[in-house]
């Protein structure tokens, strides 16, 4: 498996491109990623987002018609992709696949879960593919997710915080900001986190 991250726009998100059997998969491609996906990939399977914030998703429209590969969306933030309460100006895309919490695709041998750990946004979600873990706005290295948006919970954040605190394995993270890190690394910061919520 091979993955290539670039930072985009002013909020520097990571918009990453997994390449696993020779499929590449476009994780939340965000302001102006178009034309530096368009150059990275030979055979797009499809565009999957973490949640809908529209830093992760400013490019879905224009990469769905592009490439012509479907839009994999958590069920409970479809709605910000037509329309962000404070960012009017997001080009609206619409999901082909509106993804239930924990909910698990199979392309052709490749497999894609959804981890759903709401709380920054009510669908919220980690996508595991292989052995790594995009973890969008969830988790980042020595940090969370901001709970006061529109639509965040701070008591949802809780409750995923915990049950992230219970995975019984390992893998490395990749954030929709900053550097990789791991589930045991930030384990380890996790009741913290609680605390301060």
């Amino acid at each position: 498996m091979k993955i290539k991250v670039q930072a985009m726009g002013d909020y520097q998100t990571n918009c990453y491109i997994v390449t696993i059997d020779n499929k590449d998969f476009i994780i939340d491609p965000g302001v102006d990623a178009t034309s530096w996906v368009e150059q990275n990939v030979k055979n797009p399977v499809a565009i999957l987002n973490t949640h809908g914030h529209f830093d992760h998703v400013w490019s879905n429209n224009e990469l769905q018609k592009s490439l012509k590969i479907p839009l994999y969306t958590p069920k409970d933030d479809v709605m910000m992709l037509q329309d962000s309460s404070w960012m009017p100006s997001l080009p609206p895309s619409t999901a082909d696949v509106e993804v239930k919490p924990n909910e698990e695709f199979d392309f052709d041998g490749v497999k894609v879960k959804f981890h759903h750990f709401p709380g920054h946004s009510g669908g919220t979600s980690m996508i595991e593919i292989g052995d790594a873990m995009f973890s969008g706005d969830f988790i980042f290295e020595r940090s969370i997710g901001r709970t006061d948006f529109p639509y965040s919970s701070p008591e949802d954040m809780k409750t995923s915080l915990q049950r992230f605190k219970e995975l019984d394995f390992d893998k490395t993270l990749y954030p929709g900001h900053g550097g990789t890190t791991t589930i045991k690394q930030e384990q380890a910061y996790t009741d913290y986190w609680i605390q301060t919520l």
